[in-house]
């Protein structure tokens, strides 16, 4: 079993918080991904688990057995670092046995485990070369088969794809998905890139100011996002937002947006009538929007302000009121800057957030 246990560890560096009382259990052999912008405080967790840095603070388990103050060499992980971290004086082969002679395994189960690793990343005809005598993302392939080659409990993985350019990250995602689920490993990624995020993991853990915001499948935090953050940092284009005054109607809350009336469910009604919330905002996907050059009596409508060509889809900045939105239409469409639209929203696509703390509001009662 490598299941993850973190209970409550904080940490600071001074008197900056970096981890603010999280709690997060990994299952066995899941993909975990730690998702968020620079500074916080992702990478700190992937190093406290680790043990490179101490908690403060907190608990943190792998299996049954409490790590949290082990030193890293006790905890049965391997790590792969965003600079490859590999040695350049030796050969591929010697790189990815480097952490088994550290562990004093005998060398007939180095060259096995060293072989069996290289077939998996398929540089087995790179093992005699130096690492200046191979490519970037053949580089992160030794770095990937060297923590492999351990047969550590969980693997951690530190943006291991951002010092790659654009085709050949899109190439190693792929292949990393593919290996890992050969592997079974426990395994924590870390990345400021939600296309990695989505495409890779299991589960996503969203992180902003030292605090897990939310966490669940890739699909839950697109389609679901739990706050106005995660809306507005997940996705390309992210969650368009369009801010909304509640109307009280007997028992009913509408939502005025722009002039346009919107009834929400009757869940977020019950919501907004036991929170007494006077504004809310409406948060709906680029994708999830019709537009219509043809005027449609109680439907949003804004001029196009740019047309940007995505081959197979053209995207619309188009101002509505105040606040522009971006909308995805199929480039088959033929509409110019400086037009007027009309918008179809579908209820069912829509999601409700309470305009001061900028959090979901519950579609169930």
């Amino acid at each position: 079993m490598a299941e993850i246990r973190i209970e409550n560890v904080s940490k600071h560096f001074g008197k900056v918080i970096a981890n603010q009382d999280i709690n997060l259990t990994i299952a066995d052999r899941e993909f975990m991904v730690l998702l968020g912008p620079s500074g916080c405080g992702k990478t700190t967790l992937l190093r406290g688990i680790a043990g490179l840095d101490p908690v403060d603070s907190g608990s943190i388990w792998i299996g049954n057995r409490d790590v949290t103050y082990l030193p890293p060499r006790k905890r049965r992980i391997a790590m792969v670092f965003q600079s490859y971290a590999v040695f350049p004086h030796l050969t591929v082969f010697e790189n990815i046995a480097f952490g088994l002679r550290m562990q004093r395994v005998a060398e007939e189960e180095i060259k096995k485990r060293v072989h069996a690793a290289a077939e998996l990343l398929q540089i087995t005809n790179l093992l005699q070369r130096y690492p200046a005598q191979v490519s970037g993302g053949q580089r992160q392939r030794v770095a990937v088969a060297r923590a492999l080659a351990v047969q550590a409990e969980v693997l951690l993985m530190d943006e291991p794809l951002s010092n790659l350019d654009a085709l050949l990250r899109l190439e190693m995602r792929a292949e990393l998905k593919r290996l890992l689920k050969e592997v079974q490993t426990t395994v924590v990624y870390v990345t400021h890139d939600q296309v990695e995020a989505l495409s890779l993991g299991d589960r996503i853990a969203v992180m902003r100011d030292g605090k897990i915001l939310q966490c669940d499948t890739p699909l839950k935090v697109y389609n679901d996002p739990a706050t106005v953050f995660i809306g507005g940092f997940i996705g390309n284009p992210p969650v368009n937002f369009l801010s909304g005054k509640v109307i009280k109607d007997g028992s009913r809350r509408l939502i005025d947006i722009h002039g346009v009336i919107f009834e929400p469910s009757p869940a977020v009604q019950h919501s907004l009538f036991e929170g007494n919330h006077p504004e809310v905002k409406m948060g709906i996907r680029a994708e999830n929007i019709q537009v219509s050059e043809q005027a449609i009596d109680h439907h949003l409508n804004g001029d196009v302000l740019v047309v940007e060509p995505l081959g197979s889809q053209n995207l619309l900045s188009v101002q509505v009121g105040n606040e522009r939105m971006k909308i995805n239409v199929h480039a088959d469409i033929d509409i110019n800057p400086g037009q007027r639209v009309w918008l179809s929203i579908p209820a069912e696509k829509i999601r409700w957030y309470e305009a001061r703390s900028g959090e979901l509001l519950p579609e169930n009662s």
